[in-house]
């Protein structure tokens, strides 16, 4: 991978001249800060105060500042850290790929660096420069939303990576993704061969590339089997937590000609939506069919275990794990390569229950 060692300023500040490359002077002088001080939150952020801290990074993001290419041949890539950022820990599916890049890393002895919780920019500049104080080997990149922003500051800090849990490839990085799309169309075709015809989606945020790629696939297997678009409501949620999912449920349960089956965006949704079935004394899948999508390990042992859509994780992990390594390996010849891996549809008792009848039966 390339780095660029110098960026044209994109907004002029304190009379820099935009037509030559940003350095640390322009930014101390930008931010009201001493040389040192910017030194030290590039290199030791820990004893910078926060606000400090924050304000050193925004005139960094806004002057698009880039440390020198210097920086990254001191480290040589001989760094024994790995970074992994996710968008959110306590989602079992970012659990599972942070534990398949660990386990390829482990092979080679290397450590890994957990950043969770990559929402907010204040957010995600504190993670960047704890990695960059770390000198870490580089880093997988699983951050949703902000994946965009995020790629621009490790190029920037000259910082490898290998984009996960992204199914759209870039020329200029590595990737690995699931087809998403391929995920909905087999959640809702698998609802339609069982009889449905009024099935709701349970989305999550829209900014998601995932969540539309689903709806997508959802609304593909609704066109094929020649229903009207109509066929498939959608009941949107503003996160893809089991809260969520409860909230969604008991709309779902309000709703006039209420949907015989209810795809929803992750299993974290489709639990939610599962407990306020059963809380208002519905039955599932004889009164509402639920599919979720990842398969979690929760999935399989919930009550009424969840049918679900199954996204290789762990595999996604190693698979990115293992690019990053090849990446930062010295004299070792690398193309960027983006991984496609294929969902699979796993059939439980909350679509197919023993007793379950097809919709509309007695």
């Amino acid at each position: 991978m390339s780095f660029t060692a110098a960026r044209p300023l994109r907004k002029s500040a304190k009379g820099h001249d935009a037509r030559r490359p940003v350095g640390v002077k322009d930014v101390a002088r930008a931010a009201g800060v001493s040389l040192g001080t910017v030194s030290n939150v590039l290199n030791r952020p820990e004893i910078v105060a926060e606000a400090t801290r924050v304000r050193v990074l925004e005139v960094i993001e806004t002057l698009g500042y880039v440390r020198a290419e210097g920086a990254r041949q001191l480290r040589g890539w001989a760094s024994r850290v790995l970074a992994v950022m996710v968008l959110d820990l306590t989602n079992p599916f970012f659990s599972a790929l942070t534990a398949g890049v660990e386990e390829v890393a482990h092979e080679l002895d290397l450590g890994v660096m957990v950043c969770a919780g990559t929402r907010a920019p204040a957010e995600a500049a504190r993670h960047m420069t704890l990695m960059s104080s770390h000198q870490v080997r580089g880093a997988v990149l699983a951050s949703g939303e902000g994946v965009g922003k995020t790629v621009a500051a490790f190029r920037r800090n000259a910082i490898p990576f290998v984009i996960a849990d992204q199914n759209a490839p870039q020329p200029s990085a590595c990737s690995v993704g699931i087809d998403d799309f391929a995920g909905g169309r087999a959640a809702v075709q698998h609802l339609i061969e069982l009889g449905h015809r009024r099935i709701a989606y349970v989305s999550g945020p829209d900014r998601l590339q995932q969540v539309r790629d689903r709806r997508q696939g959802a609304l593909n297997a609704v066109c094929r089997a020649g229903l009207p678009a109509t066929a498939l409501r959608e009941l949107p949620c503003h996160d893809l937590t089991v809260a969520a999912g409860r909230d969604a449920g008991q709309r779902l349960i309000a709703l006039d000609a209420r949907p015989t089956a209810v795809f929803c965006a992750n299993d974290l949704l489709a639990l939610g939506v599962m407990q306020a079935l059963y809380t208002a004394g519905l039955r599932m899948p004889e009164d509402i069919a639920v599919i979720g999508h990842d398969d979690i390990d929760f999935a399989a042992t919930s009550v009424v275990p969840l049918t679900s859509v199954r996204r290789p994780a762990r595999a996604m992990g190693r698979e990115a794990g293992r690019l990053l390594i090849e990446e930062t390996t010295n004299g070792v010849p690398h193309e960027h390569t983006h991984i496609a891996l294929q969902p699979e549809l796993i059939v439980r008792q909350s679509t197919v229950g023993p007793t379950s009848s097809p919709p509309g039966s007695p």
